[in-house]
């Protein structure tokens, strides 16, 4: 195993930084300084609980387990307020970056550590991190930002998992866990109003069981109106929402061996975009030319006197343009059984199905995109789309001991099948001087008339067969720990185009592909809070074929090899928390797209090209986690991700050129500081929570050297938990919060595609968004 100098020297700089608290700590007071809480009964209430995860596919302390991962509980969702994985777009994990795919909410964009794929929104198209719910992979960025239904848990296992997760986790996975039904009555009752029009309503219910049977029900209502509203009536504005989950479970325990729980789940996510606005006028200082007629070269065309250019949010657009709703339809079922064979081996299987159903339509820009104004022409490009999949996963899992060794070994298998189509009517037309417009006929948006841009399916099957142990030598009384693991898998993909610009084609693709992915990690318990590690792991995205091109170009797989070194510790009577990483990432392959726009007439279309980029793709960073309970109701909490990334220069399929090329959603340096307190007050416990997030700007195209802006929101929630209006009834609790509480404004999403044309058009934040919830627990 070679590595560069440069790699070395990066990696001795890291394993030097997080070596000094480790021998700063041994200095002072080894024993003392790392006593755990249960040695002093009056330092529980002060010191930092354990936190199990199962990122390792059994329960593990968090500070014990040799891997970097960010945590969120229940409570913690509940204090930032997070509904919907959408929500984490603040930068709440720094190293976590969630973005809309374009302006759409209906897909979500999910990346760590630099691995973030520009365009996953496609049947042959695969994401780079792995998102998980109870142990089962969701293939496609559609659907993920769905109602979160009663999580106890989100981790974020930052680098690649590839041993344990396999496929398409190269930058980390995101596992959700849900609770769990209990078999004791508990009834929890949620409801809420906000600005714009906003509410919000959860029922949580566990049933009594009956002989060996254990039922829960979930339910949620989350609605929010348009943010920036649309002057045309009955149509809708843009960043809208409304969600609704139902989620059922049914857990049998005939024995203290065995358990099989049974869940099923339905959602509906229908939203609309964010607000695709012309962010300023002829940046490039073209002279104007004429409305009409042949534009000289060099010069930009006028800008109607009704159209507005502005960087700030817009509450109401400058056009009314026809818009409705998106809407994901999303349901699964899942069985999961697990059987205690003996004290020192668990079996375990996971079969599950789901299907997602998306109808798009995006209406979002307006005038603000090309083609340019030219009088008695067709304008706004109405976005409209579908996507179909289903797929269905088996996983077999033992997880045993023997002496001295822990292990964890699986078989493998998901299939899907995704299909979508695509089209791009305009829905406005100019008059004859720019100063009004009309709704054309609403027919060519309507399905089944549609002129479709294009129209793909595609199938994918893999299979794998894992396994992964840590023995722990009898050395150095029991510190040292080594971890070796490794995946074989095989995939199969095919897909075809069989529609491009409204003719039908026969394009295809086949993909076979094998590899194996090791892992070796050596951890050592440095003292009894004090844990380090040194990790080389390796983790892969599928290739596919982009559907957006003309010709289903197909590309290979990306393959990344990582190498990191950490160290957990708990320090002072466990009242102080520190969690350090240094990593390098080395991609082959990166897959990095090249976007062409056309315009034809009044209608435009957008021709994608995937390359896979020469050499190899560096990626560095260094993470940071804190906590620190000042008290025993104060914990003041900080994290930061820093994350340098380099490309090798790669060939434009459109014009030739060797160009600079980018990662995109990736800040330099991101961070994120927050505190909690609680007391008691009036009978019951007062709660506060504050939270400020950081990120430098960051590139929205693989393509161009152009970034979106920095962004700080800060985020408040306050109430009062375990209120009481007669002993013995139902806990109550009532907060007030504000997510975006400065009410920031900034362009997360900058397009330059029509920068000579018109100008930049881009994507804001969320405003200041704020409510009232009252919750009640039986």
């Amino acid at each position: 195993m070679k590595t560069s100098l440069k790699l070395r020297t990066f990696l001795f700089a890291g394993a030097a930084m997080l070596a000094a608290p480790v021998a700063a700590l041994a200095e002072t007071a080894p024993a003392e300084a790392v006593a755990t809480a249960a040695a002093d009964p009056a330092d529980e209430n002060t010191a930092l609980s354990d936190v199990l995860v199962t990122a390792t596919r059994r329960e593990t302390k968090l500070q014990e387990t040799p891997i970097a991962i960010s945590l969120m509980d229940n409570k913690a969702l509940e204090a930032r307020r997070v509904q919907s994985l959408m929500d984490l777009n603040d930068g709440a994990i720094p190293g976590l970056r969630v973005a809309t795919f374009e302006a759409r909410q209906s897909a979500l964009t999910i990346g760590i550590r630099g691995i973030v794929p520009l365009d996953a929104n496609q049947p042959a198209r695969e994401q780079g991190v792995g998102v998980y719910i109870d142990g089962v992979y969701l293939g496609r960025q559609h659907g993920l930002g769905a109602a979160l239904l009663d999580i106890e848990r989100i981790e974020v296992l930052k680098g690649p998992q590839g041993t344990l997760f396999g496929r398409n986790t190269e930058g980390g996975a995101l596992n959700m866990v849900t609770r769990q039904a209990t078999g004791e009555f508990d009834l929890r009752l949620k409801a809420g109003v906000g600005n714009y029009g906003s509410h919000n309503a959860e029922m949580h219910l566990n049933l009594p069981a009956v002989g060996d049977f254990a039922f829960k029900i979930d339910a949620a209502l989350q609605r929010q109106d348009a943010t920036t509203k649309n002057p045309l009536p009955g149509a809708i504005g843009w960043n809208a929402y409304d969600r609704r989950g139902l989620r059922a479970q049914v857990r049998w325990r005939p024995t203290q061996n065995f358990t099989a729980d049974l869940i099923g789940d339905i959602g509906q996510d229908k939203n609309t975009p964010f607000y695709s606005q012309l962010l300023g006028y002829n940046p490039l200082g073209l002279t104007v030319g004429p409305a009409t007629g042949t534009l000289p070269s060099g010069q930009i065309r006028p800008l109607p006197s009704i159209v507005i250019a502005s960087d700030k949010r817009m509450k109401m657009a400058d056009i009314g343009v026809p818009q409705q709703w998106s809407v994901d339809d999303t349901n699964g079922v899942s069985l999961n059984l697990k059987w205690v064979a003996s004290d020192n081996l668990e079996l375990r299987s996971i079969t599950a199905y789901r299907e997602v159903d998306v109808d798009q339509w995006d209406n979002a820009g307006g005038a603000h995109r090309i083609p340019a104004y030219s009088p008695n022409t067709n304008f706004s490009r109405y976005s409209l789309a579908g996507l179909w999949q289903h797929q269905f996963s088996q996983e077999f899992q033992a997880v045993g001991s023997l002496d001295r060794l822990d292990y964890v070994a699986g078989l493998y298998y998901f299939t899907e099948d995704a299909s979508d189509d695509a089209s791009t009517p305009s829905t406005n037309r100019w008059n004859a001087d720019g100063t009004g417009y009309t709704i054309l006929d609403p027919a060519p948006t309507i399905r089944g008339t549609r002129s479709i841009d294009r129209a793909s399916r595609a199938t994918a099957e893999s299979y794998a067969v894992y396994g992964q142990a840590t023995y722990t030598p009898a050395l150095l009384n029991d510190a040292l720990h080594l971890t070796v693991g490794g995946r074989f898998t095989w995939d199969d993909k095919s897909g075809e185009l069989y529609i491009v610009n409204n003719v039908r084609t026969n394009l295809t693709f086949a993909q076979k592909n094998d590899r194996f992915d090791p892992m070796v990690t050596l951890a050592y318990d440095a003292a009894e809070n004090v844990h380090v590690y040194a990790k080389y792991s390796t983790g892969y995205r599928a290739g596919g074929a982009s559907s957006r091109s003309l010709t289903y170009r197909a590309f290979g797989p990306e393959e990344v090899k990582a190498y990191e070194i950490g160290a957990k510790t708990d320090l002072f009577d466990r009242r102080v928390r520190l969690n350090l990483a240094a990593y390098a990432m080395d991609r082959q392959g990166s897959q990095i797209d090249f976007s062409l726009v056309t315009v034809t007439g009044s209608s435009t279309r957008n021709t994608l090209e995937t390359i896979n980029a020469p050499g190899t793709t560096k990626i560095r960073g260094f993470e940071a986690e804190g906590q620190w309970r000042v008290t025993e109701g104060l914990t003041l909490s900080a994290a930061y991700a820093y994350t340098d990334t380099e490309v090798p220069p790669t060939r434009n399929p459109f014009n030739g050129q060797l160009q600079p090329v980018f990662i995109v959603f990736t800040p330099k340096n991101a961070g994120s500081v927050s505190a909690d307190y609680e007391a008691p007050l009036w009978g019951a416990t007062f709660q506060a929570h504050l939270d400020a997030n950081y990120s430098d700007a960051t590139q929205t195209f693989d393509q161009t050297d152009v970034k979106a802006d920095k962004s700080f929101i800060m985020n408040a929630r306050v109430g009062l938990a375990d209120m009481q209006l007669k002993e013995g009834g139902p806990r109550m609790a009532l907060s007030l919060w504000s997510r975006n509480l400065l009410d920031a404004d900034f362009v997360y999403r900058r397009d330059p595609a029509n920068r000579a044309t018109l100008g930049d058009y881009g994507n804001l934040n969320a405003p200041r968004t704020y409510g009232v919830e009252l919750s009640v627990r039986y």
